[in-house]
């Protein structure tokens, strides 16, 4: 504070901004000693402890360590305690702050995880530094994040390893009166080690990225004053992981079953053309409505129509009106007819055309567009597109930015966590599962 005052006497001015910061450092430097001084108060050591290996431990000596807190660094004093059957040692207390094998306090590992789950890892660095005059390296904040996203990742593991055994508790509940499961994938860039051996999109071309699927399930109960569905607030919870299919799908259908499907009065599946997708629908949501993507479907002609009329906009809307209002209305026998003739006129472009024609037909059950209007459902997948983007691309893929499929799910999953509202939860219950 003398500087402070020192600074206001020769230039006649008051620094908030900085007074602000010398307050908050004093107030660290004091908070600091404070916590140094309550877990290094002199306690009555047990003389023995429990060993794992069924023996007993006894006192051996106290050691010091070194923590990063949220109130800067502090040394603390802890009984260390050596068994004489297995040799091995252990410090009780250190289990008990939930400092076991780290040099940085509970409350900083929270916040690394959540810059880390937010931005860069150096840039979640400079906002621990500015924002709360905590001190951390990049390499910190990237180890903690991705350690605190595979502790998430390995619990999300053991409940679908008891869904996949039927294990699951049934989630009790009033009903509900509409649940959507959506699906889709999205590319991720990944390091060179990771696409080995894997065909890329472009003929010739090694793979530079991998896929990462992403679910996300959501209620709903009313319609808005124009009659259009609403989703229910605060309803969406999300998983993703760069797997396989199939181990995707126990994934989402875990997450659904604890939402409480089997309490849902209707059950819809919305997604693209993708055939994951309707596989995953048909082995773990039978029975449920499955719809696809309006807008998606719309895409495919508007694709269809640039390979058919290129570079030609007026001829290409010219071509598509009709169509755009048959799929629309649910018409798709008569749009993919539609679509099959126009082989006579370009030839050229046979295989896309009879490709997407097959694509309207195979999926003609699921674009019964007004049927499921009529029942006041969502037709567009718009809930998981967005969450492609704030879920996924908003992390993690930055420019610049090449992952490994381990330090990718890890941040997937602590995303997925945080954006479903299940953060707290995890974080209060994590060191009672420890």
């Amino acid at each position: 504070m003398d500087v402070i005052f020192t600074g206001l006497r020769k230039s006649g001015r008051f620094d908030l901004e900085a007074t602000e910061a010398a307050i908050r450092s004093a107030a660290h430097h004091l908070g600091g000693t404070v916590l140094e001084r309550l877990l290094s108060a002199p306690v009555e050591c047990e003389r023995e402890v429990p060993c794992p290996c069924g023996y007993r431990a006894r006192f051996h000596e106290m050691r010091s360590k070194q923590l990063s807190t949220v109130v800067g660094q502090v040394t603390i004093q802890r009984p260390y305690y050596l068994c004489g059957h297995c040799h091995q040692g252990q410090i009780p207390r250190d289990v008990e702050l939930d400092v076991r094998g780290t040099e940085y306090s509970p409350g900083v590992r929270r916040m690394m995880a959540l810059v880390g789950s937010d931005t860069s890892f150096d840039h979640g660095r400079e906002q621990l530094e500015v924002l709360a005059g905590v001190k951390v390296t990049t390499k910190a904040v990237e180890r903690q994040a991705e350690a605190i996203g595979g502790d998430v990742a390995t619990r999300d593991e053991q409940r679908i390893r008891s869904a996949k055994q039927l294990e699951l508790p049934i989630p009790l509940g009033p009903p509900i009166r509409i649940m959507y499961v959506e699906m889709d994938g999205t590319g991720l860039p990944v390091v060179a080690s990771e696409t080995e051996g894997r065909v890329g999109k472009v003929e010739g071309q090694p793979a530079r990225s991998r896929e990462c699927k992403l679910g996300c399930v959501f209620t709903q109960t009313t319609v808005n004053a124009q009659g259009r569905p609403v989703r229910d607030e605060s309803s969406t919870t999300y998983v993703g992981a760069i797997e396989t299919a199939e181990e995707f799908g126990l994934r989402i259908y875990t997450e659904a079953g604890q939402r409480g499907w089997s309490r849902a009065q209707t059950k819809v599946v919305i997604g693209d053309g993708a055939d994951w997708i309707w596989n995953i629908a048909e082995q773990h949501f039978p029975g449920a409505i499955q719809i696809v993507d309006l807008y998606h479907a719309r895409q495919h002609l508007w694709e269809l129509a640039a390979t058919l009329c290129p570079n030609n906009r007026l001829r290409q809307e010219r071509w598509i009106s009709h169509k755009l209002r048959w799929l629309d209305n649910g018409q798709i026998s008569k749009l993919a007819q539609a679509i099959r003739a126009a082989v006579d006129r370009y030839p050229e472009a046979a295989d896309a055309i009879r490709v997407e024609a097959n694509y309207f037909e195979k999926n003609a059950q699921r674009m019964r567009y007004p049927e499921f209007r009529r029942q006041d459902l969502f037709v567009g997948s718009g809930v998981i597109e967005a969450g492609c983007k704030t879920v996924i691309g908003d992390r993690l893929k930055r420019s610049g930015m090449f992952w490994t499929v381990r330090g990718a799910n890890a941040i997937i999953a602590l995303r997925c966590n945080r954006l479903s509202g299940k953060f707290e939860d995890y974080w209060s219950t994590r060191q009672e599962a420890a």
